[in-house]
C-alpha cells in the first residue's frame, strides 16, 4: 500500500489546477502588483524573471523567483516615512522588493516528480512547488482565440498573464494540497493517525517566538510578520496568565498572514495606530468595526501622517465612485479592510480566532481542523490556554516520512 502511494507523480495532484498568474520582475511595480492582487480571487500572486511583454530569446530562462501577497505590501509600507513623497516612491518601486530573500520558498519541479521527492522538498523549506501544466495541442483558430482572451485579462488585471514562451503555463502544489492527498490514504500510515500529538513529539515550540502582546504596538509585530510569511504560520496574540509563580503566555488570537492577505493596503494605517489586539479586530472577517476606523482616523491626524491620510482618501473616493458605477441598484460585493474582493475560499481563512488544540488531540482530528480552516498549522494550549507551540503541516510530513521510511 505505501508502495502504492509512493508511486503517485505531482501531475496526479495537478488536475483542474487553474494556471498561476504571474507578474514580471523586469516590469511590474508595487503599484502594479497592488492592482494585480485587488483584482484578484486569489490571495497570491508570483513573479517571474521573464518579460511576457516583450519577444525574448527561446534560450532564456522563465524562471519562479517568489510569490507575493497583500501582507507583504502591507509589511513593506509599514517600512517607510509616513510622508507623500516617501509613499509615492515606495509605489513606484520595483516589485522584487517585496519578495522575500529566501529563494527556497517556491521550487520548480517536473510533473513527473514523484510523490516522496516532493514531500522532501517541502521538508527542507519550499512553500510551493510549481509544476508545468501539459495540455494537448490545440487547432491555430483555438489557439488565437484563448490567446486573444488572455490579452483582454492582462489588459483587465494589470501586468499579470498566464502565459509564457512557448504558450506554456504553470500551477502550483502547495502543503495543503500535499496533506490533503496523504489523507484519502492515511490508512497507509497506521497507527499514527490515531495517536496523540503529544505521544508523537509532534508539538514544535520553535514558532512561539512569534509572539506579540495583546497591548503591543501593531507596528512592533511587523518583523514577526514577515518572518510568519517565510514560515508559513501566524503570529500568536498573547495575554499574561493568572498564576503569577508560574507564568505562561495566554493565547488571545492571532495576526495571520493569510488575514492580511484579504485586506488592502489601506491596513497599513492601522498596522501604524493600533495595538495588536486592536488590529485583530480591524482585520477579521467581517470588517473593521466603524469605532476602529475613527480611531485610526483620529491617531493619523495626532500623529500628522499625512501621508497615510491622502492614501485612504485617495482609495476611498475610488471605492466609493466605483460601487456607485458597479452597483447601480445598490447592490454591492463583499469586501474587506477599505473594499478590496476577497473569494469565499480567502473569506473563510480570514479570521483572527486562532485554530487550537490540546496535546491529547489526535494526529488525525488536527489535519481535518487545519484543512477545514484552510491554514497549515494548529496552535497547541494547555488546559488553561497558554500557549505550548503549535503543529504544522511541515511537522506532520516529516513524520510520515520518517514512517514511510522504517516501513521500508
Amino acid at each position: 500500500m505505501a508502495l502504492t502511494l509512493l508511486s503517485h507523480e505531482l501531475s496526479d495532484l495537478c488536475i483542474g489546477k487553474p494556471p498561476l498568474r504571474c507578474l514580471s520582475v523586469a516590469t511590474a511595480t508595487v503599484a502594479d502588483a497592488i492592482a494585480a492582487l485587488k483584482s484578484s480571487d486569489e490571495p497570491f500572486l508570483t513573479v517571474w524573471s521573464c518579460n511576457h511583454d516583450e519577444k525574448t530569446d527561446d534560450n532564456d530562462k522563465c524562471e519562479c523567483l517568489g510569490k507575493i501577497c497583500m501582507a507583504d505590501v502591507i509589511c513593506y509600507l509599514s517600512k517607510f516615512d509616513n510622508n507623500v513623497l516617501s509613499l509615492s516612491s515606495a509605489f513606484d518601486a520595483s516589485v522584487s522588493v517585496l519578495l522575500p530573500k529566501s529563494r527556497a520558498l517556491v521550487v520548480h519541479v517536473q510533473s513527473s516528480c514523484s510523490l516522496i521527492e516532493a514531500i522532501d522538498l517541502i521538508i527542507k523549506g519550499a512553500q510551493n512547488l510549481i509544476v508545468p501544466i501539459h495540455t494537448k495541442s490545440i487547432t491555430k483558430r483555438r489557439q488565437q482565440q484563448k490567446l486573444l482572451k488572455r490579452n483582454v485579462v492582462v489588459s483587465l488585471t494589470n501586468a499579470t498573464s498566464t502565459t509564457h514562451k512557448n504558450s506554456r503555463e504553470f500551477c502550483w502544489i502547495t502543503q495543503e494540497d500535499i496533506i490533503r492527498f496523504l489523507l484519502d490514504s492515511i490508512s497507509v500510515f497506521s497507527p499514527l493517525p490515531s495517536l496523540s500529538i503529544s505521544d508523537l513529539g509532534v508539538i514544535n515550540s520553535t514558532h512561539t517566538i512569534l509572539a506579540v502582546d495583546y497591548y503591543s504596538s501593531a507596528a512592533s509585530a511587523v518583523s514577526a510578520i514577515s518572518r510568519a510569511i517565510l514560515d508559513n504560520v501566524s503570529v500568536a496574540v498573547v495575554g499574561k496568565g493568572c498564576d503569577q509563580e508560574d507564568p505562561c503566555m495566554v493565547l488571545i488570537g492571532e495576526i495571520s498572514p493569510m488575514t492580511l492577505a484579504c485586506c488592502d493596503e489601506t491596513a497599513v494605517a492601522a498596522v501604524a495606530t493600533l495595538s495588536a489586539g486592536d488590529l485583530m479586530s480591524y482585520i477579521d472577517g467581517s470588517g473593521p468595526p466603524e469605532s476602529l476606523v475613527g480611531v485610526v482616523r483620529n491617531r493619523l491626524e495626532d500623529k500628522g501622517m499625512v501621508g497615510l491620510i491622502s492614501l485612504i482618501d485617495s482609495l476611498s473616493l475610488s471605492s466609493g465612485s466605483s460601487s456607485d458605477e458597479e452597483s447601480p441598484a445598490g447592490k454591492t460585493r463583499m469586501t474587506s479592510s477599505y473594499g478590496r474582493s476577497v473569494s469565499s475560499a480567502a473569506r473563510m481563512a480570514r479570521k483572527s480566532v486562532a485554530i487550537v488544540c490540546n496535546r491529547k488531540s489526535s494526529l488525525m482530528a488536527v489535519m481535518i481542523q487545519a484543512i477545514a480552516h484552510r491554514v497549515s498549522y494548529v496552535w497547541v494550549i494547555d488546559e488553561d490556554g497558554c500557549l505550548i507551540g503549535m503543529v504544522t503541516f511541515v511537522d506532520i510530513l516529516k513524520l510520515f516520512r520518517e514512517f514511510l521510511d522504517d516501513e521500508n
